[in-house]
């Protein structure tokens, strides 16, 4: 059992917790959540004891062992798998005590103890969590000191999931996986047999690997069971019910003082006055209600709507060294309108496929065709460095419109979401969420009608993911978007590929059969850390394979014209059918002119009769339009 109880804390003079309390029976699986900067990570540094606190204290059972995951795996030459297996502390220590031990009555007690934590299958446990987290046996061999950063981390994770400990304490440990690793996380915490608190903007993990949610709000800590749907669903229960609390307690008290005031001087009402007067003293104000407003996201809209395809690619190969690809047979199309996501596990090229796409790398071989005045934008997390630490906001807005006046180049700055205080802050010193909007504003600002998106939300909360969610699904725009969050891909995205196997391919399933696939082994595109094949030589020629591609598109066009016609046609219809119901909501049609009215009814129900007809045309054949191009 973790109990908290009246603690306070603060960092750099800033109270973050304000004699918080609270109890977690042991086997709980706890969600912590709450805004950016509100001193979820300070809490933890409280638990561990890495910081003191102003009040209270943290206690639990003796003996408890307390698992975070390290800064970063070390750097050295013993192998991802000995490292792994070096976290479990007592079994390294009881190993290297039977070499030596020569009491027979000790050296039973240590394989007595080696039995009981389940010595014999701890190479197989290591190798199972590595594999979960995206490394293959190979990989499990090498040195730590041959992987980038990002992939000791995954090091540094594995090695506390297998060290077991009573209290696991996560901070943010899918924002160096992919999502591959995300769902395998999800479940592996999910079934975790001690107590885990983790901290976690991600709607769909708080969703499937806890079972109840502690919220950090206003200086507190208050606890919810169930997952996170639940905890959003009885909060707003609770907001509702405090509002009318304090609509009624106004109204009491201002009875009251209405009261205390007409009647204070007359001797006959006196004692009465005096006792409202009192009741008013010891009513004790309900809690005002803060919530916290998220600025939107928002991107330009393209100046106008090219024709599609906007990309196509035919036979493409693309890599980083000559004659060696990442990627081939590449025979792919992107619309104006397209909404793709690409899955994979990390180092099978989704980032290099995105390159190639924002034509920062160049293709080895097939043809590439962009259309005309084709703006591209791409965002990825590691941009972030590129920002100048010494500059504002506007400083790097005023570098895109240099002739601007300084009122539209603030107003710029703040549809990116910035506050008036945050533009003149340095981007030093603005937090990662500030900073990731502030590039995103960047890469967008000359509207484009390609928008690339490779891993957005690692430094946003979850408010601010569902502000991100609503620009995507309002921009007009092409998106293709590389994420582990799987929220953000359903909720935006249309159209599943996946990267792999030294290809891009096209996936049929959703999410959820795509997570099925990842928890039975099978790892989508195999491998890892970025495989690579020697550029294949083309069996077709470039002149026919541009032949059919476009007696494809041929075939397709009455398709598309039809398809396109019926949009309009709903476009009007529905057009129609709210004129008809504001004219309906006038309560005086019906007594002036009741024929009228029924005659606009009987217009109502027929036009939501063709609507009908129409959208379900549509949807047999944009169904039949897509099967043709999975088809090509």
């Amino acid at each position: 059992m973790l109990q908290i109880n009246d603690l306070s804390a603060r960092v750099a003079g800033r109270l973050l917790i304000d004699h918080a309390s609270l109890t977690l029976p042991a086997g709980t699986k706890a969600g912590l959540v709450g805004r950016n900067g509100a001193g979820k990570s300070t809490l933890f540094r409280c638990i561990t004891g890495e910081m003191a606190t102003e009040t209270g204290n943290v206690s639990f059972p003796k003996n408890t062992r307390i698992g975070q995951v390290a800064q970063e795996a070390p750097g050295t030459q013993d192998s991802l798998l000995d490292i792994v297996l070096a976290a479990d502390e007592e079994r390294v220590a009881l190993l290297a005590e039977a070499e030596t031990a020569s009491d027979p009555h000790r050296i039973s007690d240590i394989h007595l103890r080696l039995a009981d934590i389940e010595s014999h299958s701890a190479e197989a446990r290591a190798a199972s969590i590595l594999d979960g987290l995206g490394f293959d046996a190979k990989a499990q061999a090498r040195p730590v000191s041959s992987f980038s950063g990002g992939w000791r981390m995954r090091v540094a994770l594995a090695a506390v999931l297998f060290s077991r400990p009573d209290l696991l304490l996560l901070d943010e440990p899918t924002n160096y996986l992919d999502l591959e690793g995300t769902l395998w996380l999800e479940n592996f915490v999910s079934r975790y047999p001690y107590t885990v608190l983790l901290i976690s903007h991600d709607r769909d993990v708080l969703n499937n690997a806890v079972n109840s949610i502690v919220h950090l709000d206003q200086k507190k800590l208050v606890f919810y069971r169930g997952d996170y749907d639940s905890f959003v669903r009885q909060r707003t229960e609770k907001l509702e019910l405090l509002q009318k609390a304090i609509v009624k307690q106004d109204a009491a008290r201002k009875h009251m003082e209405a009261f205390v005031e007409r009647f204070r001087a007359k001797a006959s009402k006196a004692r009465q006055a005096q006792s409202r007067l009192k009741a008013l003293e010891k009513m004790k104000p309900l809690g005002a209600i803060i919530e916290e407003t998220v600025i939107p996201f928002t991107f330009p809209e393209p100046e106008k709507i090219l024709a599609s395809p906007i990309i196509r690619m035919e036979q493409v190969a693309v890599g980083y060294e000559p004659g060696r690809s990442i990627l081939r047979g590449l025979d792919l199309r992107i619309d104006a309108d397209d909404r793709i996501a690409l899955l994979g596990a990390n180092g099978n090229g989704k980032s290099t496929f995105a390159k190639l796409l924002a034509e920062r790398l160049t293709e080895q071989a097939g043809t590439i065709t962009r259309a005309p005045g084709l703006k591209i934008a791409m965002f990825a997390q590691h941009q972030i460095d590129d920002l100048r630490p010494s500059e504002t906001a506007v400083q790097h807005v005023r570098r895109f419109m240099p002739d601007a006046p300084e009122a539209r180049v603030r107003a710029r700055v703040a549809r990116m979401g910035l506050s008036t205080h945050k533009m003149d802050t340095v981007a030093d010193d603005l937090s990662g969420g500030e900073k990731a909007r502030l590039l995103m504003g960047l890469a967008t600002i000359d509207a484009p009608n390609l928008l690339i998106l490779d891993e957005p939300t690692n430094h946003l909360d979850i408010e601010a993911r569902e502000s991100l969610v609503h620009a995507l699904n309002d921009y007009p725009g092409a998106v293709i978007l590389i994420s582990h969050d799987r929220h953000m891909v359903e909720a935006t995205m249309d159209r599943l590929w996946i990267v792999g196997d030294g290809t891009v391919s096209r996936y049929d399933g959703d999410l959820d059969d795509y997570k099925k696939l990842i928890l039975s082994g099978a790892r989508a595109g195999g491998g890892n850390q970025g495989t690579t094949y020697e550029t294949p030589v083309p069996q077709v020629s470039k002149v026919d394979q541009r032949r059919a591609a476009a007696e494809r598109r041929e075939a397709l066009k009455p398709l598309k014209k039809k398809i396109s016609t019926l949009e309009i046609q709903m476009e009007r219809l529905n057009k129609t059918i709210a004129d008809l119901d504001a004219k309906l909501a006038d309560p005086a049609l019906y007594t002036s002119d009741p024929a009228r009215a029924a005659d606009l009814a009987k217009q109502k129900a027929n036009a939501e009769k063709t609507l009908q007809k129409a959208e379900g045309e549509w949807m047999e054949l944009t169904e039949e339009h897509d099967a043709a191009m999975a088809a090509e």
